[in-house]
């Protein structure tokens, strides 16, 4: 089972086009799909999911005397779980039979990637084993995303323990919980693999596209009711407006680049008939990571935090790792102790953010994309790069191209994690407001959109092609 779309991949040699922008309009291609008695039957099966989903989301865990407020004041102060809040819709904060979401599926899916890389056996199996080895591979992710569910939630009620109605369940009531949010979690799951048959695009990436789109509304509330009692003033609004539409053009500009290396392909003599020649070109992306750099950032740098909440912070420990939690934070703006004068300890850890992301997006590029598998590929089919020997000296090139490119994309990863810390400062407004702005829920809708609206398009042209 691969990694939902928007979460790391794009550019790999197909030997056609592969261009990543889009030939139609947007209204023009929901047009032509909607005309389209099988498209708009796929189109109208996602629509209802999304309904199914949307009200799964106000499905409340039975937990007595629970104050959906003392949770989100809770989720407030940890920056890590009001990422997974908004990815699973707003669930987590009213303790919803879909508080986890699809996060655990997510990460299982990143372990098994990293671990298909780093195991020589695996790796083989999946590349020679077929369907048999992809069936495998789905039961691993299904069985370690399960495991996670229980991880995560059980991490979850710990660091809400400061909340009177959790602190006072006991085991069984816990575990009950554990075992409504695993349900929900993998029921989500389904509901993505029936999108995937049914439907249109990968199921995965729309029900994390719609978790996203959900908790929107919920944000541009608390924004509107911040203008409502005064703590956000007008100009604040339309700087807001503006910094979300050049930030969604600056993402798509991105997504969609790409750098493209001509392929000459050689001909060849088949009989009385020559074959082959002409040229085509291999498309490498400029983000190529995707959005997977942001999100083990993310994770780290909010690891000390997460740990100082579930330990205590009455505990020496757990103080430690709380107040070592602020300088890791890009958004924390109390000052740096025993200084002459006034710095952020976000300061800190917008540095350590940015160079993990670099990082990850450095690793991330290397596992996925094998210059050398690449370089042998184009010179069993007869191809080369004009100017470059077949080889070890194509490896080579290509090896130069991408690490060039992959400098462009971590600065545009880093960049679009960093814009929800700056944007405020823009603003002039409490960091709170505009964390719709930016960052991975932005970059994870612009990527899903535009590959569902490609998939869309390619199914057009066939039935056109067909006709």
């Amino acid at each position: 089972m691969s990694l939902p779309a928007g979460f790391g991949g794009g550019g790999d040699y197909k030997g056609g086009k592969g261009d990543k922008s889009l030939s139609l309009p947007l209204a023009e291609t929901f047009r032509m799909a909607w005309a389209d008695e099988d498209l708009r039957s796929r189109l109208i099966f996602v629509i209802t999911v999304f309904a199914v989903y949307a009200a799964g989301v106000h499905v409340a865990t039975p937990v007595p005397g629970f104050n959906s407020a003392e949770v989100g004041e809770a989720l407030d102060k940890l920056p890590f779980f009001q990422m997974l809040n908004a990815f699973g819709g707003g669930a987590l904060r009213k303790l919803s039979v879909f508080a986890l979401g699809l996060n655990p599926y997510i990460t299982a899916s990143i372990i098994l990637q990293i671990l298909q890389q780093a195991i020589p056996s695996w790796k083989k199996e999946m590349q020679e084993g077929g369907e048999y080895a992809k069936k495998k591979n789905n039961q691993r992710t299904r069985f370690l995303s399960i495991a996670l569910c229980i991880g995560q939630g059980y991490g979850l009620l710990q660091a809400m323990s400061g909340v009177p109605s959790i602190a006072s369940l006991g085991f069984g009531a816990k575990a009950m919980i554990l075992v409504f949010w695993t349900a929900g979690s993998m029921f989500l799951l389904w509901l993505g693999e029936q999108i995937s048959e049914r439907g249109i695009g990968n199921g995965v990436s729309l029900m994390i596209f719609a978790g996203i789109i959900l908790s929107l509304p919920f944000q541009v509330q608390h924004l509107y009711q911040g203008f409502k009692d005064g703590f956000v003033p007008i100009y604040s609004l339309i700087i807001v407006g503006l910094i979300f539409v050049a930030a969604t053009w600056f993402i798509v500009y991105f997504t969609t680049a790409q750098r493209r290396i001509p392929i000459q392909n050689m001909r060849r003599q088949v009989g009385n008939r020559t074959i082959g020649g002409g040229t085509n070109y291999l498309p490498l992306s400029v983000n190529m990571a995707g959005v997977l750099p942001i999100i083990f950032a993310f994770s780290l740098v909010g690891l000390p935090a997460q740990f100082g909440t579930m330990l205590g912070i009455s505990s020496p420990v757990g103080n430690f790792l709380t107040e070592f939690g602020h300088y890791l934070v890009p958004s924390e703006s109390a000052a740096i102790p025993g200084l002459p004068f006034y710095v952020p300890k976000g300061v800190i850890g917008a540095f350590l953010f940015t160079a993990l992301i670099f990082f990850f997006t450095y690793f991330w590029t290397a596992i996925q994309y094998n210059v050398g598998d690449i370089a042998d590929n184009l010179k069993k089919n007869g191809s080369f790069i004009p100017g470059i020997r077949p080889g070890k000296q194509t490896k080579d090139y290509l090896d130069g191209v991408i690490s060039r490119i992959t400098v462009v994309g971590a600065l545009f990863i880093a960049a679009v994690a960093l814009i929800q810390y700056i944007a405020p400062s823009l603003a002039g407004i409490n960091p709170n407001y505009i964390s719709i702005i930016g960052g991975t829920s932005l970059l994870i809708m612009v990527s899903v959109a535009l590959e569902t609206m490609r998939q869309i398009e390619a199914n057009l042209l066939m039935k056109q092609y067909g006709q």
